[in-house]
């Protein structure tokens, strides 16, 4: 069987995940008009996706690697297809939050089951560098194209259609799973499996995401949030005592000796906290300061989605000409040129055409950076333990992701909370201007995927 299909249905996968997370923006007016949200309640549409998702994603990864990753890919799309289901039918804001918080606990199962397999059907180098091109280029146009679409949808059938359609996609792709991926080996032996872990790790994350997502909104001193603060460490330091003592634990300690995986984790984590959150801001420039509409606003992500797919095709072909570590130092530095210049383009009266450039080197950059680091973090990773890798390189992403919003939304609020006049785009600038800076500081930690990782 040709190779091509397989990964046509992971490329597809990826595009379902990556797609979620943000086709609903557009379509919150239309929904807490429709269910009654209050204005405080609405931002769990999204936040309950966020946290399950970030939370569960190393229970994920195990579960790939213990219950077989073509079974646990299938019954993670078959999650999707049934939790978007009873979104779009959804009549009460619970029904719908909850519904969004089990799409979050298929997209933690799905994103490390998708990201192991392409580690285990395609071998180690240039076929596997490939496949994670693809796969890239399919997240990176479905995080750009996410707005896009959702504004069509809502414009034409109304909020329900950004659920509805996940359905027929998501079991077409459970369908091909099952057909195309090969069967999940037997296992040999007896396999314990690690609950005390896995309930203290998954708990602890959670909670975490919960904090760095529910605080900004309800103030660090919260009940909730003072909760958070103290019940996640105090979770995580269990987690890491038991995982130390359990015969089969969730997350092999000796991962964290793969200076390779560490090194992916923590360019995983800068990745997500700069890259990741620019969208955000640039979605606001667009809607509060330039006045669009969401599908103008949808329009304007097309750019930034072919460019990104662009750099994670030129990020492949580069790691086979000047290695791994070349071509990440080369992606972030592109990624900090193109963020100061559009930082710099980012004015109340200014045209789009002024911010192509700094698009272009941003997204070329972004591109190559995200091929660059999923390479890494799979390089030299054992068959049996390539779920749980991608489980603690995604669960960094999530991570990274979250603090770095929250600490760029303090940021751009203390520069310019009001919306109704300059400060607004003065706000905006000033998070771009720190994301310039995050992702030059993250080219240093090239230096540990270099040492870790074989390449020119």
């Amino acid at each position: 069987m040709s190779a091509r299909l397989p990964l046509l249905v992971l490329a597809l996968a990826q595009l379902v995940i990556a797609l979620d997370y943000n086709i609903v923006y557009v379509a919150l007016p239309g929904i807490g008009a429709g269910l009654g949200f209050s204005e405080h309640g609405l931002q769990w549409v999204v936040s309950a996706y966020v946290v399950t998702t970030g939370g569960f994603l190393l229970l994920g990864g195990r579960a790939a690697d213990l219950l077989g990753r073509r079974r646990t890919f299938v019954a993670a799309a078959l999650i999707y297809a049934g939790s978007s289901l009873v979104g779009g039918f959804a009549q009460t804001p619970g029904a719908l939050v909850a519904a969004r918080a089990a799409q979050g606990i298929g997209g933690s199962l799905l994103f490390p089951a998708t990201l192991s397999l392409i580690n285990t059907i395609y071998a180690e180098g240039p076929d596997r560098n490939r496949a994670l091109a693809v796969w890239g280029a399919a997240g990176a146009g479905g995080l750009c194209f996410g707005s896009l679409l959702g504004g069509v949808l809502v414009e034409a059938f109304g909020w329900p259609s950004v659920f509805f359609v996940n359905v027929p996609v998501a079991a077409a792709i459970a369908w091909a799973g099952r057909v195309l991926f090969p069967a999940d080996a037997p296992r040999t032996g007896v396999r314990s499996f690690d609950m005390t872990g896995a309930l203290t790790g998954t708990a602890g994350i959670t909670l975490l995401v919960f904090l760095l997502v529910h605080a900004p909104e309800s103030g660090w001193t919260s009940p909730t949030a003072l909760m958070s603060a103290v019940l996640s460490p105090t979770l995580l330091a269990l987690f890491a005592l038991v995982e130390t003592r359990a015969r089969d634990p969730l997350v092999p300690t000796r991962l964290f000796g793969h200076r390779g995986l560490v090194g992916a984790m923590a360019v995983t984590a800068v990745y997500s906290a700069t890259f990741s959150t620019l969208p955000y801001f640039l979605t606001l420039y667009f809607q509060t300061v330039r006045g669009y509409s969401a599908f103008a606003t949808g329009l304007a992500f097309l750019v930034p989605a072919v460019v990104v797919a662009a750099g994670t095709q030129l990020g492949e072909r580069a790691v086979a000409v000047v290695g791994v570590r070349r071509m990440l130092v080369g992606g972030m530095a592109l990624g900090a040129a193109g963020a100061t210049a559009l930082g710099l383009a980012l004015t109340e009266h200014g045209s789009y055409p002024l911010l192509l450039p700094g698009i272009v080197l941003l997204g070329l950059g972004q591109g190559a950076a995200w091929t660059g680091m999923w390479i890494t973090a799979a390089a030299g990773v054992a068959p049996d333990d390539q779920g749980v890798a991608s489980g603690l390189a995604s669960t960094s992403l999530q991570v990274g992701g979250a603090v770095g919003l929250a600490a760029l939304v303090a940021l751009a609020g203390a520069a310019g909370p009001h919306p109704a006049d300059n400060t607004a785009l003065a706000g905006i600038r000033v998070a771009v201007f720190a994301i310039a800076a995050g992702i030059a500081c993250g080219v240093p930690l090239t230096l540990v995927v270099r040492r870790a990782t074989p390449g020119p």
